[in-house]
């Protein structure tokens, strides 16, 4: 959807880099505060945005009509700091919509007369939205692409902090060129996993295109946002040319999930298209813009509100439910272990996969390690905390976790372990390296 966005959740970040505050603006906020208008007059402008704007015209009536009633009988009166009034005020809307946020910045530009503003589509009116041409800002933060990576087991990892614009008419396009670097990177792994455990959102273009490289083209999955103008589809103007339809997908998400991060899960939920792992989302479905309304003040207000065809809702309010419910910070390995174990169910010759499962979940204590402290022929094996430390020489060391009795594995790398021997006494006496590939090498004990 080209004319709205999705916010980032609970923050000031969809008004982009051109009202961010800086050390300019903190100089001149007691002269803003000085300049601000009446609480009265700033709420009575936030109410009649929300009554011309939001997406919902009978709720907007009945939003814009209770904030009206509030401010008459006193409740903002005395916050005469701009500042505090904008938190206020998004602490009274959110509950309403979780996209509702209000903030002052001096420099905020000034709302053009309502009767003035021309209805250019469900973007609405006076919508800040993002300028064509190249971003500085997108650009040093890869377009949201924060880590793409290979995980252990030949498992896809891609960590996503928010979801940039794509301009379809522009073959070059960065955003789109980043997400393709990122899905090519991928492309041969046996799952894919997408961590948008601090994902607050971002645009409908980039989530359409990502969710295309999953599913069928043109696969009616794709939520319809309605508006005062009418329905658009977040299908994307330009379909992923090599979906990937087979392949396993896993997606994590938290409470900090919002908005356009949670519009991805939810997609791919419904259309049964992929595991969701984490928490339930933040609940901000309805995308919109930032909307001036004078004297610094500037409010997102929701524009439209999608309907997914496949679950007939959306997730405003509830967020997206984990069809795996962890805690936030147990995700990425609970998601990790399920893909080895779909891989080692499909092929039971994949010893990389399995080797990889078993250092992720294993449970067994480190105990005593004292008894492998010692030097082995070049090497030298010292106990730090519970990881025995092999050290060669210059070399940095390799670290060693424990799985089973004698048995360790690489840490970093679970294709390859080391297994210590013991004579009949009892006393280590040995150390062997051994790999997927192949036994490594055999060290007797020399102190």
């Amino acid at each position: 959807m080209r004319t709205l966005i999705f916010a980032a959740m609970l923050t000031g970040a969809a008004i982009g880099p051109a009202f961010a505050q800086s050390p300019a603006a903190s100089a001149t906020q007691a002269t803003a505060e000085a300049r601000a208008p009446a609480p009265r007059e700033t709420v009575a402008a936030i109410a009649g945005r929300i009554r011309e704007l939001y997406f919902d015209p009978a709720r907007a009536e009945e939003i814009a009509a209770a904030l009206e009633a509030e401010s008459a009988a006193g409740a903002f009166d005395a916050l005469t700091d701009p500042r505090d009034l904008a938190a206020a005020l998004s602490t009274r809307l959110r509950p309403i919509d979780a996209h509702f946020n209000v903030v002052h910045d001096p420099r905020m530009p000034e709302a053009p007369p309502p009767a003035a503003a021309p209805q250019a589509g469900p973007g609405g009116p006076a919508a800040v939205r993002r300028p064509r041409g190249p971003n500085p800002a997108e650009a040093r933060s890869h377009y949201g692409f924060r880590k793409v990576e290979i995980l252990p087991g030949n498992v896809g990892y891609i960590e996503l902090r928010g979801f940039s614009n794509i301009d379809f008419d522009d073959p070059a396009d960065p955003a789109r060129r980043a997400a393709d670097a990122a899905l090519t990177f991928v492309a041969g792994t046996d799952a894919v996993i997408f961590d948008l455990r601090d994902n607050g959102g971002g645009a409908p273009s980039m989530v359409g295109y990502l969710t295309s490289a999953f599913t069928p083209p043109d696969a009616p999955i794709y939520n319809i946002f309605h508006s005062r103008e009418g329905t658009e589809s977040e299908a994307p103007a330009v379909f992923h040319p090599t979906p990937r339809l087979e392949v396993p997908v896993y997606v994590l998400i938290s409470g900090r999930t919002g908005s356009a991060g949670e519009a991805f899960p939810y997609t791919l939920q419904g259309a049964k298209r992929a595991t969701i792992v984490g928490e339930a989302s933040g609940g901000a479905a309805n995308p919109g813009g930032m909307v001036p309304v004078g004297g610094g003040f500037a409010v997102f207000i929701s524009q439209g509100s999608p309907k997914n065809p496949n679950t007939g809702g959306n997730w405003e309010g509830t967020g997206v439910i984990p069809d795996v419910a962890v805690r936030w910070d147990e995700a990425l390995t609970r998601a990790h272990a399920l893909a080895l174990e779909g891989i080692v169910a499909a092929d039971a010759g994949r010893t990389d996969a399995a080797w990889a499962l078993e250092a992720l979940t294993s449970t067994a204590a480190a105990g005593d390690l004292s008894p492998y402290a010692g030097t082995y022929g070049e090497q030298a094996v010292t106990v730090a905390g519970d990881r025995l430390h092999v050290i060669r020489g210059r070399r940095p060391p390799v670290v060693l976790a424990r799985l089973d009795d004698d048995l360790f594995t690489v840490v970093g790398d679970p294709t390859r372990r080391t297994r210590f021997t013991r004579d009949e006494a009892g006393r280590v006496v040995a150390m062997e390296t051994f790999g997927v590939g192949g036994p490594g090498g055999r060290a007797r004990r020399s102190d």
